[in-house]
């Protein structure tokens, strides 16, 4: 899990500096975070989570192996965009991955099979998070058999690895890892998950769907994905308040994870229609709601996987240290999407920027922390 989120985190700054200056080719530079970065890492979480879900045990040494696996797809999908791979490189490392996601799948059948009693609604959303991958990645498999339809393929891929894949992983998740972080239960977050996959596995599937062939058919699943998020940010704020929210680095964090989500479903639609440009969406996806996730996850889940078992005063350290300027890193990552949406590119990087290094600063407290503290 540690070399999984290291490598997560050393992807996502090479991306972020490679963008920035200019080097590299665009799709190489967004894959090199996603690919090698982002799938990995859900793959860990996932192999993380459902264990926890389904009430079974630790994940075998093998499903332990699939974020490594997708890592090295990744680097051959970023090479091969890159041009210092074959360009038949890609739709080989994305069968791959394809693979991959099947067996995760179906491992995380198996456990909801095997557990004793009803497993939590959350395994759910993983499952449908890991289709829309699936389907995402067949994509890039018949762009190389269908190139006359690349465009349309292309938007299909796009929107379900960020709204398919991410965005079902993500509100699947929160509704437990925010209760969790705030040490605090919440009895509606099963009822949420069981009434709301629907919404927004259904809302991916149209957005991506419409995107790739007609605009107007995507604005009613960004409308149901919407009515999700905003849903749970209600649903938090009436359970715990927004000061609680506020106060604490990782729900910070998350909660502006979900309000980039919004604001980035926003951008979508009024790119759809005309009214601005894609690449803002697309960078403010990745400023306000991936980063702040990215971050305000690991700054819970880091501790846990550094130390598993018992809860001991080196993990609540850990944790301590990761989270202090959660709070800040929210703000600032929320402000850079709305700077970039805005055409304020320069103030954009300067405010992402300034939420990384306070990131990589608690980064580097928090991995000083030894089992010894008290």
């Amino acid at each position: 899990m540690i070399y999984t989120a290291s490598l997560t985190l050393l992807s996502l700054l090479g991306s972020a500096i490679l963008a920035v200056s200019g080097l590299g080719s665009r799709l190489g530079v967004l894959h090199l975070a996603f690919a090698v970065g982002i799938v990995p890492l859900i793959f860990a979480a996932m192999s993380h989570f459902v264990p926890v879900l389904t009430r079974t045990g630790d994940p075998g040494r093998w499903i332990g192996r699939l974020p490594a696996a997708a890592q090295l797809a990744g680097l051959g999908v970023v090479g091969a965009l890159q041009g210092l791979l074959p360009r038949e490189v890609l739709p080989a490392a994305a069968a791959v991955d394809l693979i991959l996601a099947a067996i995760l799948l179906n491992w995380i059948a198996a456990r909801a099979r095997a557990c004793i009693g009803s497993p939590h609604p959350g395994w759910r959303w993983y499952g449908a998070a890991l289709g829309c991958l699936m389907l995402a990645l067949l994509a890039v498999v018949l762009m190389a058999l269908w190139p006359q339809h690349w465009h349309g393929l292309r938007l299909f891929h796009l929107h379900l690895n960020t709204i398919g894949l991410v965005g079902l992983a993500a509100l699947g998740t929160l509704p437990v890892l925010l209760p969790t972080a705030l040490a605090q239960p919440d009895p509606e977050a099963s009822g949420w998950l069981r009434r709301r996959l629907w919404l927004v596995a259904g809302g991916a599937v149209v957005v991506a769907t419409g995107s790739a062939i007609l605009w107007p058919f995507a604005v009613p699943g960004a409308a149901l994905v919407l009515v999700a998020a905003l849903g749970l940010v209600g649903q938090w704020v009436r359970r715990f308040g927004i000061r609680l929210l506020l106060n604490d680095g990782v729900a910070a964090s998350l909660l502006a994870a979900v309000a980039g989500l919004i604001l980035a479903l926003a951008t979508g639609v009024a790119h759809g229609a005309g009214l601005m440009p894609g690449r803002p969406g697309l960078l403010a996806w990745g400023a306000g709601f991936l980063l702040p996730l990215v971050t305000g996850a690991l700054s819970q889940l880091l501790p846990v996987w550094r130390w598993p078992g018992p809860q001991i005063p080196a993990r609540a350290e850990m944790r301590r240290r990761l989270a202090a300027t959660g709070n800040w890193r929210g703000a600032l990552f929320f402000s850079a999407a709305v700077a970039v949406i805005s055409g304020f590119d320069y103030l954009a990087a300067m405010l992402l920027a300034g939420a990384m290094l306070l990131f990589i600063g608690g980064l580097l407290q928090a991995v000083r922390v030894s089992r010894s503290t008290r």
